[in-house]
């Protein structure tokens, strides 16, 4: 720990004063009041260093009442000739375990000026703290100074008892200090005092202010309840707060006042510090009024986000602007194609008369007020008796006990080619109470707001637009659906008849068959009556499908084989039959011809392959190429001639089937007689 040179000395000097642990001190307080007020910190102190602590004789702004002198800043003030300055003190590794800066207040900034007593022996220090970084004025530095030479004079002055001391003090800087400062009579409320800073603030002469009464500047309403509090409380009465003065020349400002009841001359008065905080309120005014319409147009465009019910958005945006503005009434007006409209939203304070709904047909509104609106210009109206309003539109006005009116038009783009906008209606705040002048502000507020209603206005009438074309969409395809239902019930129909007809050609060979004693006719017919039965199965499997003209091709192939065996007699235990059919795909024209093939190519095995044989196999696939059909029909029984030639053939059903796979199906088709007989035919696959 450093010590000054003159330690023993100084200690010996500070004993010699007896002020350590003493009681509080009025003066010293008020002292360390004024120096935290004049500095604008919140912190004050006056110390005393003795061998190992730092002892607060005054306080303002903490709780402690003593630190250890290690790392105590009155320590390290008294090391100084003049002054001690720390912007910050986390940046000064002195301080960092100081209690004052780890645990409240938390400091962070400090000016101390040390108490230099008789024979130059530092005894403690005059310091002024805050709780953030700061760099300190001259100003500033001057006054704590001053300070720090008066608390030195009354602590020289502590042990005659001077009493005379505190208004010497407190004359000087009433002189001296740079803002207002006035003196007034606790009872009477007339200036008793005042400094130079306030009559060149106030504008006026010390004079004129002497004559004056504190209420002719000082316009708070409690000031007549101050009076009674310094009367009644004496010189113990204190008061901060803010409050509005008037000028000499007429102009009103915000000021905060800081006020000490004092003994003056004999008399109770009261001691008052002024500073002017015009700007600074400006300025929350203004961070306020941004704060408002930021939320507001989160708010409207959250319901926008949200909702496209445009109701839904105006009632938000007419309650939010009532509040924010503080009016009676908030509407939003709409205008019909005769400059006629409604009230579609509204918010009103209780014991108003409610508008919404109510229908206005105003003539005299659309040639004053409501032209400007439609030029697109706000209409502020302070009191309704003095806007030069035509006496048609001030009865409308009365009718709802409008006394003052704030008229902003809603405008809507016309269209993306078109940049011009049309009237679509109106944003209207009323007061109904009292006459109001509107600030702008306000005015900018409304202004701004309508962007987002017209948005949403548009997003409404998109969305109705949408909601009726979804609507006639959903007409139409219930249309479409009943006449395709239609559609499906006539094709079932005409395949079920077509089905029909064939079978009656079917059993019409049937019984030409029984007429006939021939077998070579009978056979003849049987076969022609396969073929008839092949086609006749698919218009059979069509009408009775779930969905209209999609063809199960693996229930109609086994049908196909299976009645063709059952056609020729054939015992299962004798022949087998086989099938591999993929999900293909084929239309109606395909199917037929692939079943005309089927039952030629089956019919023929059962008839010539098997002659010498018990058992046999018959295998039939169908499967989906790279954008082909391949379809296959074989049998294990005696084969074909080796000079077979499929396109110079004798045989009516084997010459059916090439023509079919060639020119019905559009493909080609080849055989293999090395193990059996293979017919292997490949088409393309056709869109159905």
């Amino acid at each position: 720990m450093l010590l000054p040179d003159n330690e023993r000395q100084r200690l010996e000097l500070l004993y010699q004063y007896r002020i350590l642990d003493t009681e509080r001190e009025e003066f010293f307080d008020e002292l360390t009041q004024l120096a935290a007020d004049l500095c604008e910190m919140p912190i004050a102190m006056i110390s005393l260093v003795d061998a190992e602590r730092e002892w607060f004789k005054s306080k303002v702004g903490i709780n402690q009442a003593e630190v250890p002198r290690s790392f105590a800043f009155g320590n390290y003030t008294i090391l100084e000739n003049q002054i001690l300055m720390i912007p910050d003190i986390l940046e000064d590794e002195r301080f960092i375990k100081n209690p004052l800066v780890t645990s409240e207040p938390y400091c962070r900034s400090y000016l101390g000026v040390p108490l230099i007593a008789a024979d130059g022996l530092a005894i403690g220090s005059f310091c002024v703290i805050d709780i953030v970084p700061r760099h300190f004025t001259l100003q500033q530095q001057a006054i704590l100074q001053k300070l720090a030479k008066q608390v030195v004079r009354a602590l020289d002055l502590h042990r005659d008892k001077n009493t005379n001391y505190q208004q010497k003090m407190i004359n000087l800087l009433f002189r001296n200090h740079p803002n207002p400062m006035w003196v007034y009579d606790g009872n009477t409320l007339n200036f008793l005092d005042v400094n130079e800073a306030a009559l060149i603030h106030y504008g006026y002469s010390r004079k004129e202010l002497l004559r004056m009464h504190i209420t002719e500047i000082d316009l708070s309403e409690d000031v007549l309840l101050l009076q009674k509090c310094l009367v009644h409380k004496n010189s113990k009465f204190s008061f901060s707060g803010e409050a509005k003065h008037r000028l000499k020349n007429g102009n009103i400002i915000d000021v905060e006042v800081v006020k000490h009841a004092i003994e003056y001359d004999g008399k109770y008065a009261c001691l008052v510090y002024n500073r002017d905080i015009t700007e600074r309120k400006k300025t929350e005014q203004a961070i306020k009024t941004q704060l408002e319409r930021e939320h507001l147009m989160r708010t409207v465009s959250g319901r926008i986000r949200h909702s496209l019910n445009l109701q839904d958005i105006l009632n938000a945006t007419v309650q939010e602007v009532r509040d924010i503005l503080q009016v009676d009434r908030v509407i939003v007006f709409r205008f019909a194609a005769d400059m006629s409209g409604t009230i579609v939203a509204e918010s009103v304070e209780n014991g108003w008369t409610a508008c919404i709904g109510v229908e206005i047909e105003d003539t005299c509104f659309q040639t004053g007020t409501g032209l400007e609106c439609y030029q697109g210009r706000n209409k502020a109206i302070a009191n309704i008796y003095e806007a030069g309003l035509t006496d048609c539109h001030i009865k409308m006005l009365e009718q709802f006990e409008v006394k003052a009116s704030l008229v902003v038009p809603i405008l809507l783009q016309v269209s993306e080619e078109n940049p011009s906008s049309s009237l679509w209606g109106l944003l209207v705040a009323h007061q109904c109470s009292h006459p109001r002048k509107w600030e702008e502000h306000q005015i900018d507020l409304l202004d701004q707001l309508t962007v987002p209603i017209a948005i949403a206005i548009q997003q409404s009438s998109i969305l109705q637009q949408a909601q009726m074309e979804i609507s006639q969409r959903q007409q139409a395809e219930v249309k479409l659906r009943s006449a395709l239902a239609e559609k499906e019930v006539l094709l079932k129909e005409i395949h079920h008849r077509v089905k029909n007809n064939l079978q009656i050609v079917s059993s019409l060979l049937q019984l030409q068959s029984q007429t006939l004693d021939s077998q070579e006719a009978i056979k003849v017919l049987r076969e022609s009556q396969n073929r008839i039965d092949s086609i006749s199965l698919i218009h059979k499997n069509l009408y009775t499908a779930p969905n209209i003209g999609q063809l199960d091709v693996a229930e109609y192939i086994d049908n196909l084989a299976t009645n063709l065996l059952i056609s020729y007699q054939i015992e299962p235990a004798k022949i087998s039959l086989e099938t591999y059919i993929d999900a293909v795909s084929l239309n109606i024209d395909q199917a037929i011809a692939c079943g005309l093939i089927i039952n030629e190519l089956i019919s023929n095995a059962l008839k010539h392959a098997f002659t010498n044989q018990k058992v046999g196999n018959i295998i039939i696939s169908l499967h989906n190429l790279v954008n082909t059909i391949e379809m296959v029909v074989q049998d294990d029984g005696i084969g074909l001639p080796n000079d077979f030639d499929l396109r110079n053939t004798n045989s009516l059903g084997l010459s059916l089937v090439y023509d079919l796979a060639t020119a019905q199906l559009e493909g080609n088709i080849s055989v293999d007689n090395a193990r059996g007989t293979l017919f292997k035919i490949q088409f393309p696959q056709l869109t159905l």
